[in-house]
């Protein structure tokens, strides 16, 4: 399994080269690279960072050196778009990474079944989804629902496996699989049918949203103290910006570029996703890289700092329109991410000097 510190440092190279082209996109004057690296933004940030954790993190747990060859495929995919652009072998790469992660669901399903695993699979599908229209010739806005129900589907599968020593309605799974199922068909609508599906899609992501905020432990763990409260936190903080972007999906149909592309996506990818890898890199971290990452109160500064520069972003920069503030607030949210690794590392370093 030594392969996957090669993995891990393949998938932070794709955060800053997601991070960089974001600050092209902002239009922060930066020196231009030679490839077009803000044309794969999305796709870098979401397959070639996330999706490359969470591979990692399942391979791990499956405990098998083939499953490794998931996140090494969305890695190696992820740094051959930041230096080439959208070729076909870099969206392809992507492509065999899902393939590689239904893999390892397929393995988890023999040794357990449950709707928690299910869900996670189904975030998986959606990534395939999405990566094979990419390949067949939709643009990146396109295939969104379906990085959605990736993103989405794992981090709630992970929830409600947390949640079952909480749940006590016996209908609270069934609820559960139903919203899950009513997302994957929504983002299926949204695909064949882009006005009315998108709509569907932002009412399925309000229900995914609404089973969330009802039986997640963190209503009840952000009253505790230390790293529950701090997971509590990030975890309903995430699940506001969620219901953000479904009301703007719900109500205003589907968009693919412009302020409220601007808006909605980043609510999702931001607000929701990176507040999740902020919260759970204590828990997570320490069991893929086999170093410590103990809590310290420094990490609310990188996650305040993460809501409060998007929550600018989005209100007055675009909803206002006002776009030195637009610029300034994206500049600040990836400050946040920036921020927020600079306290891991040192956080780690410390403790392992500790134990060394």
């Amino acid at each position: 399994m030594r392969i996957r510190l090669p993995v891990l440092a393949g998938a932070a190279l794709a955060l800053l080269g997601g991070l960089y082209g974001a600050l092209l996109l902002l239009g922060v004057p930066v020196p231009a690279p030679p490839g077009p690296v803000d044309e794969v933004h999305g796709p870098v940030m979401v397959f070639g960072f996330a999706g490359t954790l969470v591979a990692v993190e399942r391979a791990v747990a499956l405990r098998r050196t083939w499953a490794l060859s998931a996140p090494a495929c969305s890695a190696v995919g992820a740094l051959i778009l930041l230096v080439f652009g959208p070729v076909l072998i870099g969206r392809a790469a992507l492509m065999l990474a899902s393939v590689g992660l239904l893999g390892i669901y397929r393995a988890l399903w023999a040794r357990q079944q449950s709707a928690a695993l299910l869900a996670q699979a189904a975030g998986a599908f959606g990534w395939y989804a999405a990566t094979l229209l990419w390949l067949a010739g939709y643009p990146v806005a396109e295939t969104v629902p379906w990085m959605v129900v990736f993103v989405v589907g794992t981090i709630a599968g992970e929830r409600l496996e947390l949640a079952h020593v909480a749940l006590r309605s016996p209908a609270a799974e069934r609820w559960f699989l139903t919203v899950m199922s009513a997302l994957v068909f929504a983002a299926t609508a949204a695909t064949v049918r882009p006005e009315a599906g998108t709509r569907l899609f932002g009412l399925a992501l309000l229900a995914v949203t609404a089973w969330l905020a009802v039986y997640d432990v963190a209503r009840r763990t952000v009253r505790s103290t230390g790293l529950p409260r701090y997971i509590a936190v990030g975890l309903l903080a995430g699940y506001g910006w969620l219901a953000v972007a479904g009301l703007l999906w719900a109500g205003a149909g589907p968009v693919a570029d412009g302020p409220r592309y601007d808006a909605t996506l980043h609510a999702v990818f931001l607000g929701f996703v990176l507040s999740m890898i902020f919260v759970h890199a204590p828990v997570i971290l320490p069991a893929v890289v086999r170093r410590p990452l103990p809590y310290h109160p420094v990490l609310y500064l990188p996650l305040a700092l993460l809501h409060l520069s998007l929550l600018v972003r989005v209100v007055a920069g675009d909803a206002a329109g006002l776009e030195p503030v637009w610029r300034f607030a994206g500049t600040a949210n990836i400050l946040a991410v920036l921020t927020f690794a600079g306290c891991a590392v040192t956080l780690s370093r410390r403790a392992w000097a500790v134990m060394a």
